[in-house]
């Protein structure tokens, strides 16, 4: 478990999938993130689809033993045209969020889009511009394996910059950038 203080706070972010879940783990304290650990569970060799959802359950339940995080991020499933590829991967989601639940941690949602609109600004960015920001928000010297791993990592700083947003009070919208350097310039590096 790493080094953690009263008021720090640890956060698990999930790319729930069928084939491969990415999840990353990101420590919050003074108002900033840093990188605990990320992974991945490669489901692709297992045939049965209960198989995976038991391997998904296992997974989630042993990261919230092993770092014991006191939220978690999840990214919602995304609409799309095939019913059953929607089905699965909501069964993903939905087994992580009882792993979560039963280990009476509080579960924090957000579709795709919010996720990508929090990292880059864009809720259009490609996994490749997601990834790019992850690496530069949380200074890593590389990327890890795969994209679905900066995808929970993404997860995880999305509810942070929700949440922190939510404490300040900062709910406001601005009318352009020069508006929201002025009143956030404890936020702007030069």
């Amino acid at each position: 478990m790493p080094n953690q203080t009263a008021n720090d706070r640890l956060i698990l972010g999930i790319d729930p999938g069928t084939n491969l879940m990415g999840w990353g783990i990101i420590k919050i304290s003074r108002n900033e993130a840093t990188l605990i650990d990320f992974g991945d569970l490669n489901l692709k060799k297992e045939e049965s689809q209960y198989q995976k959802l038991a391997l998904i359950y296992e997974e989630c339940c042993g990261l919230i033993d092993n770092y014991h995080p006191c939220e978690v991020s999840i990214e919602a499933p995304f609409q799309g045209k095939n019913v059953q590829s929607m089905l699965k991967l909501g069964r993903a989601q939905g087994v992580a969020i009882a792993a979560a639940i039963g280990k009476k941690l509080p579960v924090f949602e957000y579709a795709p889009r919010k996720i990508k609109q929090s990292i880059t600004g864009n809720g259009n960015a490609s996994k490749e511009q997601v990834a790019a920001m992850v690496q530069h928000i949380l200074k890593l010297k590389e990327l890890p394996p795969n994209l679905d791993v900066t995808d929970g990592l993404a997860a995880a700083l999305c509810h942070f910059f929700q949440k922190g947003a939510q404490k300040k009070g900062a709910t406001k919208s601005y009318g352009s950038w020069s508006q929201f350097i002025a009143n956030n310039a404890d936020r702007v590096k030069e």
